[in-house]
């Protein structure tokens, strides 16, 4: 039985009663269509790296697109004297770093600062993903999308998607207030992303737009460098901080082929070292185009189904190579969004707390605050667990990744957030709101 333990970057969550992988358009739209219309729960997951599911079972029908292709409608090399712009369109279940990869190998300049971004393109979009002075919202000319009440496929322009920080109209439709899932489409959205087409610019080098970005780089903000060092540094600037995905999970059977075989090999020698020379990638499934119809993982629903442990292939790393998983890795990323407060809100923290400008949602200024800064002050700091023997914890190496250390559950993960948003209430007056979609678990 799939658990969403073995889907999720966290590697926690329970049993699903159905998980459906299929391999075309009409196949992702039959498995959508047949969950609403049957009236059962339906999750879309991408990547399994925004995502905190409860231990209990899935009672509905897990889709995650299998659907992985790039294409380059436009001329990839620039003309002389015209428009650089080039557009690219991917499939929803393409993997999110295999495509900022992909632009770059082919000189194009707009999503280098997003490299390293566990997740799909479908994923990415929803989210508005944002990272080192770029947010995917900016590149994105459309997005082709399944609506589920209408029951028909439209394309979504910037306009339609109304990105903001860490937020779309895709996941606006399913929250009725923040952290509060909506009654009708919730944990997938009204709009199922089927393809994205982004409009980057032809160039081999990009502009350096985030302080820390330009540190690592050795020059100033704004300046401007190869697309390929601004990548290279957001990895390694990453990896510092423990926020990239654990590459060992893709050698497990779950995983295996949603991820380009070259890229999988190079993260795994780039958080292993030469070990990862001696670990065995799964092949790649065949193409899509060799399969007409939908590959389908039937499971049966039984309430005393054990868990399947989290982490699986790093452990198998363990025990093979003698090399402990790198729990700072199983996360869920950033676990609460930056909080956006009133300037009344935020003239009541401390002086050194920090402050930028931001629109509210109802599109008044706000003063955005770190939610790590927060965190930190409040007296959760690195490594942080709510009792010596707890299997989850903060990051040893960021305040703002809650870890699973090896055996939590999502109830654990779940424990750890709510102490962090109470104490950090109690200090500042500030309610934390989950960026990942917890399913199943109330974080309000």
């Amino acid at each position: 039985m799939t658990t969403f333990a073995e889907l999720t970057t966290i590697g926690v969550g329970g049993p699903i009663a159905r998980f459906i992988e299929p391999t075309t358009r009409v196949g992702v739209i039959e498995a959508v269509e047949e969950a609403d219309a049957k009236g059962l729960p339906l999750c879309v997951i991408g990547g399994g790296s925004n995502m905190l599911v409860s231990d209990t079972p899935f009672p509905g029908i897990v889709v995650r697109d299998a659907r992985r292709a790039i294409t380059v409608p436009d001329e990839a090399a620039p003309v002389e004297g015209g428009d650089r712009t080039v557009h690219i369109n991917a499939e929803a279940g393409c993997n999110w770093d295999d495509f900022v990869a992909f632009t770059v190998e082919l000189g194009l300049e707009g999503v280098e600062g997003l490299s390293g971004i566990p997740g799909t393109v479908g994923a990415s979009v929803v989210q508005n993903i944002g990272a080192y002075g770029q947010e995917v919202g900016a590149s994105v000319e459309s997005v082709e999308v399944w609506d589920r009440r209408d029951k028909r496929t439209t394309e979504l322009t910037p306009d339609d998607l109304r990105f903001g920080y860490r937020s779309s109209a895709l996941k606006s439709s399913m929250y009725a207030a923040p952290a509060t899932p909506a009654a009708e489409f919730f944990p997938t959205p009204r709009y199922v992303v089927l393809s994205v087409t982004f409009a980057l610019r032809h160039s081999a080098t990009g502009t350096v737009g985030y302080g820390q970005l330009a540190k690592a780089l050795g020059v100033e903000v704004g300046d401007r460098m190869e697309t390929r060092a601004i990548r290279n540094a957001v990895l390694k600037v990453r990896a510092s901080k423990g926020m990239l995905e654990d590459a060992a999970r893709y050698l497990g059977p779950a995983m295996a082929g949603t991820k380009r075989d070259d890229q999988v090999r190079i993260a795994l020698r780039a958080q292993y070292g030469d070990v990862a020379d001696s670990l065995a990638v799964p092949e790649t499934p065949g193409s899509d185009s060799d399969t007409s119809v939908a590959a389908e993982r039937l499971v049966s629903n039984t309430a005393d189904t054990e868990l399947v442990s989290q982490s699986t292939a790093a452990s198998a790393v363990t025990v093979d190579s003698g090399i402990a998983p790198d729990y700072d890795r199983h996360s869920c990323g950033s676990f609460f969004m930056n909080p956006i407060l009133t300037a009344e809100q935020a003239a009541r923290l401390p002086e050194d707390a920090p402050r930028f400008d931001a629109a509210l949602p109802d599109g008044t200024p706000g003063v955005k605050t770190s939610a790590a800064w927060l965190i930190d002050h409040a007296g959760f700091h690195k490594g942080f667990k709510t009792s010596e023997d707890a299997t989850a914890s903060l990051s040893t190496m960021h305040t703002l990744a809650l870890t699973n250390r090896g055996g939590a559950s999502a109830a654990d993960v779940a424990e750890l957030a709510r102490a962090v948003q109470d104490g950090v209430e109690a200090a500042y007056g500030v309610r934390l709101v989950p960026e990942p979609v917890v399913v199943g678990m109330d974080l309000r």
